[in-house]
């Protein structure tokens, strides 16, 4: 209907880049539905945030609800390592299966994994699904020196990873962001100078971290753990449809 207006361009879906990951916290079916009529175009994929899909009804109803969408669904990365550490991840790959998941996140934020442990998984699962792997602690106090951040990402991406995360946690305060939500400037700096930023999937889930990727590395930079109401917000500031990012855009 507003066709006569100039937009930066987007890719279309399925998309490899300019992905907006949406972090579902428990929506129920009409929220759902809700959020596919209005939003479900901008969306290509839906985590089922930390280990919520293990208190979730319907669970398999749930899932379809989005894959009839068009729209993948992936477990969180702490319902995988709880799998993990109690030796039951053959189950969780078998469910993610079975519900038709095309998509697997690799996690250990919280339950450390060697090194070697985590790229024969990556290496394992990337037979049969897009696996997303993350990057980054979940501690605050733990931080990261920029060239393990660069070499971790590098052996992941190696191993088969469709793509790495960059930690940032639902609050946006840890990993790669300061704990008052800032962004580490320098070692993205350093990170993207290494690895191609379409490679990367970075959680950005406050408004101010999604116009700093967007001004940084344009309208179709991936982001992650985008709250289900902010989808279209978020467009917005992809377009330049926004006074965060107007001016860079137009």
């Amino acid at each position: 209907m507003l066709d006569f207006l100039t937009l930066p361009e987007r890719s279309a879906k399925p998309r490899d880049v300019g992905i907006t990951h949406v972090l579902d916290k428990g929506l129920g079916p009409a929220q759902i539905t809700d959020l596919i009529v209005t939003a479900g175009s901008y969306i290509d994929i839906v985590k089922l945030g930390w280990g919520t899909a293990c208190v979730t009804p319907r669970l398999a109803d749930k899932v379809a609800q989005y894959n009839d969408a068009g729209i993948p669904v992936c477990f969180g990365g702490t319902l995988f390592e709880l799998a993990l550490k109690q030796g039951r991840l053959d189950d969780l790959i078998r469910l993610a299966a079975e519900l038709g998941m095309e998509h697997i996140e690799i996690s250990d934020g919280t339950v450390p994994m060697p090194e070697e442990d985590k790229l024969a998984l990556i290496r394992r699962l990337a037979r049969d699904f897009k696996v997303l792997s993350e990057v980054g602690s979940k501690d605050a106090e733990l931080v990261l020196a920029p060239y393990r951040w660069v070499d971790a990402i590098r052996k992941e991406i190696d191993a088969g990873a469709w793509k790495v995360v960059t930690e940032g946690r639902e609050s946006g305060t840890v990993g790669m962001y300061q704990p008052n939500g800032q962004v580490k400037e320098g070692l993205l700096e350093e990170i993207v100078q290494a690895v191609s930023s379409e490679r990367l999937l970075f959680e950005a889930p406050n408004k101010s971290q999604q116009s700093w990727f967007i001004t940084h590395f344009g309208a179709d930079v991936n982001l992650g753990n985008i709250p289900p109401d902010d989808v279209i917000s978020l467009e917005t500031l992809r377009l330049g449809l926004r006074s965060d990012t107007l001016l860079h855009f137009h």
